[in-house]
């Protein structure tokens, strides 16, 4: 079992101690990402107390502190999981042989992509989060933003971490510039496009988290099967966190839903804007936005990318080990969607190529719990109205639907129809001005904008009115 030295000025289970070169380097980079933290983190509180969760340990139970903290002092840490004794790879063309505790040559290139690629969105989403704090709807819900963001800022360190330990003067190089890219930098933005997308209020705050961040979860869920055990054991303990990440955006979400629903019968109307809501269409909006941008993380339906790092055993799929198949995919075949001037159709690839579009579809029925239930509050008040997600093709940027355009029931639509029609299915300005107008920062213990519902418990068995950030 791994010691954790959570004393040390950077708190690790990874011996840094017993590593001085690697000590040295990171301890360097620290400041960096400190002084990246401070100009473009949260602009607002850096110096209050927050309520937050601090990793000390990698156990089932107890693996977390939490008490109020200045965010600049929080104890950003590398933590990976507890190591399977004898584990082997379970998927590609080294299926058996034992993992690997180093880096092959022959994929040293390839797998620091994947690290540059994870990594970078991690600080991105800081950045575009960075005002947030400015309108938060409660102190419950600032709370919560920042521990999404230190939580965001630690698995950046993740990745550096495995980019200085063993990638050598390249990975220290890639770990500076993770610090240089910012999210909508017209020079040098960051590597993924949603990640360059601004968050300019709440409720997008929200589908971000909900539906963006369940994408993250896919992504490391498929890097925590791989052959590269410190990558597989390092994901494993960043996927604890993350689930935290999309609890704020489901109950977020539900929370604005039900109170939709109950200014709805209080007004008796379904135009709940003047009384200070956000309508069900303009939620459907949203979700119809934020869902579509996240499709287009996975790629293309078809990946050579994709099939070369599962055939190397860099990067499985989705609970690689529970599927029922030979696990190298190279006959098994499944059908994909093809858009063409004809029309939506399927045509059929191996298992291999198609990697992509399987982790989409798991995400896909993944993504259909949430809305299972915020359905379930718009029934149980009488509101004859369902949210729904759009068809797979619907304003796709990425893959076969590019180029093209398809209505959310998933109806092929020529370019007239989409730009008169857009604006019933993505929001307008107005929709976004109207959202933007009931952002005023509620910072009393236990009050809550006008516009969301309260939470139905509290951070750790604390009250909803607990002082969680102190103002």
């Amino acid at each position: 079992m791994a010691i954790v030295d959570i004393d040390a000025k950077i708190p690790n289970n990874v011996d840094l101690a017993g590593d001085r070169r690697l000590q040295r380097a990171l301890e360097q980079w620290q400041p960096r990402f400190v002084r990246w933290w401070e100009e473009l983190g949260p602009s607002v509180f850096q110096r209050n107390p927050v309520y937050l969760r601090t990793a000390v340990d990698v156990g089932r139970e107890g693996w977390a502190h939490f008490g109020h903290v200045e965010m600049p002092d929080y104890r950003w840490g590398v933590f990976l999981a507890e190591p399977e004794p004898d584990r082997r790879i379970a998927f590609g063309d080294h299926k058996g042989l034992p993992a690997w505790q180093e880096v092959p040559g022959e994929y040293r290139s390839d797998l620091r992509r994947l690290l540059v690629v994870q990594g970078d969105t991690e600080p991105a989403s800081v950045e575009q989060q960075r005002h947030l704090g400015l309108t938060a709807p409660s102190l419950y819900d600032l709370r919560n933003l920042f521990q999404v963001n230190v939580e965001e800022g630690r698995h950046l360190w993740a990745m550096v971490y495995l980019l200085h330990r063993y990638f050598g003067r390249d990975g220290r190089d890639e770990a500076d510039a993770m610090l240089e890219r910012h999210s909508g930098d017209p020079d040098n933005p960051r590597i993924l496009g949603a990640f360059n997308e601004e968050t300019p209020d709440w409720l997008s705050f929200f589908m971000f988290t909900y539906f963006t961040d369940r994408d993250g979860k896919y992504q490391l869920a498929s890097l925590r099967e791989s052959a590269f055990d410190p990558l597989s054991r390092t994901c494993d303990f960043m996927l604890k966190e993350e689930a935290h990440h999309m609890f704020v955006g489901a109950t977020g979400v539900g929370r604005v839903v039900a109170r939709t629903v109950e200014l709805m019968r209080l007004h008796d109307t379904d135009d709940v804007h003047p009384h200070g809501g956000i309508n069900l269409d303009v939620l459907q909006k949203y979700l119809n936005f934020h869902y579509s941008v996240s499709l287009d993380l996975f790629g293309a339906e078809t990946s050579t990318n994709a099939a070369n790092y599962f055939a190397a055993g860099l990067k499985g799929r989705f609970q690689e080990e529970r599927r029922n198949d030979d696990h190298q995919l190279k006959t098994v075949t499944r059908m994909v969607p093809e858009m063409t001037d004809a029309g939506i159709g399927e045509r059929e690839v191996t298992q291999l190529q198609a990697l992509n579009e399987t982790l989409r579809d798991d995400y896909r029925e993944d993504c259909t719990k949430g809305l299972e239930r915020w359905n379930r509050t718009l029934r149980d008040h009488g509101v004859d109205v369902e949210l729904t997600l759009p068809h797979v093709g619907f304003n796709r940027r990425v893959g076969t639907f590019r180029g093209y355009h398809v209505s959310p029931d998933g109806r092929p639509v020529d370019e007239a129809t989409w730009q008169a029609r857009a604006t019933h299915w993505l929001p307008t300005d107005a929709d976004r001005a109207h959202v933007r107008s009931l952002m005023v920062g509620v910072t009393e213990p236990g009050r809550m904008a006008g516009w969301v519902a309260p939470p139905a418990s509290g951070i750790q068995g604390q009250p909803v009115d607990f002082d969680y950030v102190k103002i």
